[in-house]
């Protein structure tokens, strides 16, 4: 009896011991495993809060993986304007992004213009598309809470590629290892941060119906709001090709 209530002891203490605690890397990759859906179309509203002033605009999202790790986006703006971003993000290199203007004229996002606004909203080039869990450097910091949320503070240096932000600090929800809010780094000051709301579990995914993006002065921020969504329908790979800007 006395044996059986030492070893009872001894496995409490190793399971609170430090030593079996996770690391930030095995956090992340515990969120990279997340099942995620081969495609994704939405129709998506634009919400941007700008000197006491709200402009909204629509657009539809379509995305595909693929199993060479390259992920590919066309965001299509249905009004007010006929803008279309085309996003290709490559494993292990920078992404490649390409913007078709309401004249029909089709320009290259240059690495150095990733840091600009885009439709002069709060997010910048660099925020849209997909990051690769192998770019980065992490270390995991105290719990914290986020969104309402129990949560591990995990930071992330990107080690490679160019560098828009010099790190993020990702809040990651204890009960199933989902991003709910993402704090980002210009330098050494906190500059904006994201928070994931409205999650919802479609097809068994854990999908956000509101996201937002804040600047650390809270003086602006801009909403995306998910109005429709549809995974995993068949999508051609054409769909993604430079000539769908045209």
């Amino acid at each position: 009896m006395k044996l059986r209530f030492f070893l009872a002891i001894l496995f409490v203490l190793l399971l609170s011991n430090p030593l079996f605690a996770l690391t930030g890397r095995e956090i992340m990759e515990k969120n990279d495993a997340l099942p995620e859906a081969k495609t994704a179309v939405s129709d998506v509203l634009m919400q941007i809060h700008k000197g006491g002033r709200v402009v909204e605009k629509q657009f539809e999202s379509s995305s595909k993986k693929s199993q060479e790790g390259e992920d590919k986006m066309l965001i299509s703006f249905t009004r007010p304007t006929q803008i279309k971003l085309l996003t290709h993000a490559h494993k292990g290199g920078d992404d490649d992004q390409w913007l078709r203007l309401s004249s029909g004229k089709i320009k290259r996002i240059a690495s150095s213009d990733k840091g600009k606004p885009f439709v002069n909203s709060h997010l910048y080039y660099e925020d849209i598309g997909s990051r690769d869990i192998d770019d980065y450097s992490y270390k995991l910091l105290e719990d914290a809470k986020a969104v309402g949320y129990d949560c591990y503070a995990v930071e992330a240096v990107k080690e490679s590629g160019e560098k828009v932000y010099s790190k993020l600090v990702l809040y990651v929800r204890k009960s199933d290892y989902f991003i709910v809010r993402i704090d980002f780094y210009e330098g050494n000051e906190f500059h904006k941060y994201l928070e994931n709301h409205d999650i919802r579990t479609v097809d068994g995914i854990l999908t956000p119906f509101v996201s937002t993006m804040t600047l650390a002065d809270n003086k602006g921020h801009t909403e995306l709001k998910i109005l429709k969504l549809e995974y995993n329908r068949d999508l051609r790979d054409s769909t993604f090709n430079k000539e769908a800007l045209r």
